[in-house]
């Protein structure tokens, strides 16, 4: 009987005392959380529950399997068992804190700072990013050597593995050179503010949002929802075009070919009444001149300003219908046609008439007009 109930008294205790603990430590987690709401800390923490009472079970298991004499047989097995489980839910339960205590310190700084600064926000976001990754890395590599050390064959090779250790951490370099290449420039990215999460870039002709930045790769997502993964190091070793950099404020230009007589000065007016219109635009600056000519045609160009890159382009595209609409609608005679076709003259200039050739104007006679001699 004793084998029997010994057992499951050291074996439901610690599952009841580890779930006792475990409602306890929740239930204060959450009135602190309650209490402090500019702080999400706590609330934060209680993510962590599971890895917390996987921890407090594993170790009174531990501590007391040996009173319990079940399966003795296999008491190595299982103490070895329940050790790999207490370290693998202490890496857990390490990574989960750090998240939580890492998030509450970005959270305080963006609060504070996101309408001051955000491409400060944005960078701080990048390094908070890449920060966890790496803590997640060691606290995983870490765990993963104490679990081999807890096997004697482990230890006893650790001496051989030890003089070979140079040999193969060259070999493992050179096999690994493009990987740890993207791992540091990752680094360099983060700490050296090229490009942040959320930065608007152009790379490979392609402009997107930056979406994700990891310690091998970067996702950048276009405007048609299309994601671009591309090496990390593509960035420390090729130009590209970061619009975000900086201040995000832009200037952005809007072409139209028009015919030599398009009325100059009523686009002028038309283009300040379209961008009064245009929510998008910041009333920063604009301006319209004439850029080039060509024997049929004139470029002109506007320059119009927003706060940002998504700004910029609704500006534009808005100027630009507006103002081919109004030309069509108000002006046809703006519009570029070919030379052979019968212009419309423009209004207040009168009709002005071609002369008409020699032999129109013999047949336009009049019957009883003299004719000179020839």
């Amino acid at each position: 009987m004793e084998n029997i109930l010994r057992p499951l008294v050291v074996v439901g205790g610690s599952v009841c005392l580890t779930l006792l603990i475990g409602w306890a430590t929740d239930l204060l987690l959450r009135k602190a959380d309650q209490r402090h709401h500019e702080t999400p800390l706590w609330g934060l923490l209680r993510r962590a529950r599971v890895p917390y009472q996987l921890v407090l079970c594993a170790a009174l298991l531990r501590g007391s399997y040996v009173e319990a004499r079940l399966l003795p047989d296999h008491r190595v097995g299982i103490g070895r068992t329940l050790t790999l489980v207490l370290i693998g839910a202490a890496a857990w339960l390490v990574i989960r804190i750090a998240a939580a205590v890492v998030e509450t310190t970005y959270s305080r700084y963006a609060q504070a700072r996101a309408q001051r600064d955000p491409a400060r926000v944005r960078r701080v976001r990048t390094q908070v990013s890449l920060i966890m990754r790496v803590v997640s890395a060691v606290v995983g590599v870490v765990a993963a050597a104490s679990m081999l050390l807890t096997f004697p064959a482990m230890r006893a090779a650790g001496a051989s593995l030890l003089a070979s250790a140079g040999v193969l951490g060259i070999v493992a370099g050179i096999a690994a050179q493009s990987t740890l290449g993207n791992m540091f420039a990752g680094l360099q990215i983060a700490f050296g503010d090229m490009v942040r999460i959320g930065d608007t870039v152009v790379v490979d002709g392609e402009w997107g949002t930056v979406e994700e930045i990891t310690l091998t790769f970067l996702t950048v997502r276009t405007w048609d929802e299309r994601r671009i993964t591309m090496p990390v190091s593509y960035f420390t070793s090729k130009p590209f075009e970061n619009w975000s950099r900086g201040t995000p404020q832009m200037t952005g230009i809007v072409y139209w070919h028009l015919d030599h007589t398009a009325p100059l000065d009523a686009m002028r007016e038309r283009l300040r009444d379209i961008l009064r219109e245009c929510p998008a635009w910041d009333g920063r600056a604009h301006n319209l001149s004439v850029t080039d000519t060509t024997p049929n045609t004139m470029q002109v160009r506007a320059l119009v300003t927003a706060k940002d890159a998504d700004d910029i382009w609704t500006v534009r595209v808005e100027v630009r219908e507006q103002m081919i609409r109004w030309l069509a609608e108000e002006h046809p005679y703006a519009l570029p046609r070919v030379n052979t076709a019968d212009a419309v003259p423009p209004p207040g200039r009168g009709d002005v008439r071609r002369p008409r050739p020699a032999s129109d104007a013999a047949a336009h006679r009049l019957p009883d007009q003299p004719t000179r001699g020839l």
